[in-house]
């Protein structure tokens, strides 16, 4: 790690006055840094800024971006309201990265390509513009299928943001020009040309809360699929929330994780679920669109027929259908679809 200034801010304009990066957590920033790839001049911690609290707010749920991620899932109306939010978190680090990871840094972490965090890879344009994508001709077993482009290739590495972009969360941004709100589907880039701007924060922004609309009726599930059971990121995962009436599907959310360059939220899906019937069959034809536009390479191409499964199984453990364990409920036959 190199040397850099270090300064604490006792207020947000304190912290906007000083500049980023911002650290918090640290549990991402503090790595990079490690590595060599980030290599910031200062570090302005923001650990004592009142930001941490967990409110709602007209039926929506405001969440501070300092809360960690073990106080959003174990809040109330986190367990009672978005089920998949808390499953997500809980999927996503140890414990004691929970206790220690903000919000914020969670929807703001970098990829874990290895091309992008080793620096003896020369090659990544997304810490070198202009360098080429190491990932492509290389190993590229655990990169992204969905929103690639010929420069990148690098997985959205966030469980959370997967949930959060399926419950149409917002962030609310405080800089130099005031307070702003943007959806955080909206705020993440795909890489296109550009695999270094990932994100719409703007110079001396801060991410001071996340917001959560009041949720759609029917149950949340988050599926995620790894190699190994505990602390590892996704090879595919998905949020999904399914609202049905006789039978019918009335609302249906779905977002994908470990399979896109940004937390891929699946309008086509979502489109050819509602208004259907709440059967495999159709959850089998929505897994199809949400998978169109795959770009596999040689070694990651498991990910699209896998990423199938996991959207029929969540899908039907959102409506019901099956337990967790994928134990069938209510009568409803699984399919190999089904089977994760």
């Amino acid at each position: 790690m190199r040397p850099f200034d270090y300064g604490r801010a006792q207020s947000v304009q304190e912290a906007l006055d000083r500049g980023g990066p911002f650290l918090a957590g640290g549990t991402t920033l503090i790595d990079l840094m490690k590595l060599d790839v980030e290599q910031p001049a200062q570090v302005t911690d923001i650990g004592p800024l009142p930001l941490g609290e967990i409110r709602e707010v007209d039926g929506e749920l405001h969440i501070g971006a300092l809360a960690s991620m073990t106080a959003v899932a174990e809040h109330p109306l986190v367990v009672a309201r978005y089920a998949a939010l808390r499953e997500a978190l809980l999927a996503g680090a140890s414990q004691q990265i929970r206790n220690m990871a903000s919000m914020g840094g969670n929807v703001m972490q970098r990829t874990r390509c290895p091309y992008f965090r080793d620096v003896s890879f020369t090659a990544c344009n997304k810490r070198t513009p202009g360098s080429g994508c190491g990932a492509r001709e290389g190993h590229h077993r655990k990169m992204a299928v969905l929103g690639t482009s010929d420069t990148c290739i690098a997985t959205h590495a966030s469980d959370a943001a997967v949930a959060l972009v399926a419950y149409d969360a917002r962030l609310t941004l405080q800089g130099p020009a005031g307070e702003r709100e943007v959806s955080l589907q909206a705020f993440y880039r795909l890489p296109g040309e550009t695999p270094h701007l990932e994100h719409d924060l703007r110079e001396g922004e801060l991410i001071v809360a996340l917001v959560l609309p009041a949720p759609v009726s029917g149950s949340g599930v988050y599926l995620k699929v790894r190699d190994r059971e505990s602390y590892e990121f996704a090879l595919s995962s998905a949020a999904a929330v399914v609202a049905t009436e006789n039978g019918v599907i009335s609302a249906a959310r779905l977002a994908l994780g470990g399979v896109g360059t940004v937390p891929w939220r699946s309008a086509e899906a979502e489109a050819l679920l509602v208004g259907q019937p709440a059967t495999p069959a159709t959850f089998e034809a929505a897994a199809h669109a949400a998978l169109a536009g795959a770009q596999p390479l040689p070694q990651n191409a498991f990910k699209v027929p896998l990423t199938r499964r996991v959207i029929v199984r969540a899908l039907m453990q959102a409506a019901g259908q099956i337990d967790p364990a994928g134990n069938t409920l209510g009568g409803h036959p699984t399919t190999q679809g089904g089977q994760a």
